[in-house]
């Protein structure tokens, strides 16, 4: 056997094309998605785990207790200003989502599920949305019944709304 005649192609990473994240809907209109690398958890708490804290901004619900951990809580369409979350309810949706060494929680609407997209699938999200979304996004996807927008983990957690 002539082993100079073998040759060995390389097999697709289909990873480095495809990203898997974590579907909600920030509000009766809005679906979004952040990166699995950035999402611990997503769990449905009741209204009374979350205990509000005097003083702080208005996008900030207050703590809850996450697997012995103390964790701030956001209402992240409040702080998208979109449509807040119904407080009517008897219990929050949480997406618990870690950047670096920072664990916060996210409370939204409703979850949906996971799903990927490609790495050409995210587009520019100036003029589709907005403006005041977009320091707050990777992009969007357009599908054929909605437009959905990539969140930014770490945009979130270091925003400057969190500090006020």
């Amino acid at each position: 056997m002539d082993s100079s005649k073998i040759t060995i192609t390389p097999k697709a990473e289909s990873n480095n094309l495809v990203d898997g994240y974590l579907k909600f809907h920030l509000n009766r209109q809005t679906t979004a998605v952040v990166a699995m690398r950035h999402t611990q958890e997503a769990v449905v708490v009741p209204v009374e785990s979350v205990t509000s804290m005097p003083g702080m901004a208005p996008c900030i619900l207050g703590l809850m207790n996450w697997r012995s951990r103390i964790l701030w809580t956001i209402d992240l369409p409040r702080m998208l200003n979109l449509e807040s979350v119904e407080m009517r309810s008897r219990q929050y949706n949480v997406i618990v989502i870690r950047v670096d060494a920072l664990i916060f929680g996210l409370i939204v609407d409703e979850i949906i599920g996971t799903t990927k997209f490609l790495v050409d699938e995210i587009h520019s999200p100036i003029g589709q949305v907005a403006s005041s979304l977009v320091p707050y996004l990777r992009g969007c996807v357009a599908k054929e019944t909605e437009t959905i927008l990539v969140l930014d983990a770490q945009a979130i957690v270091h925003s400057s709304e969190l500090r006020t």
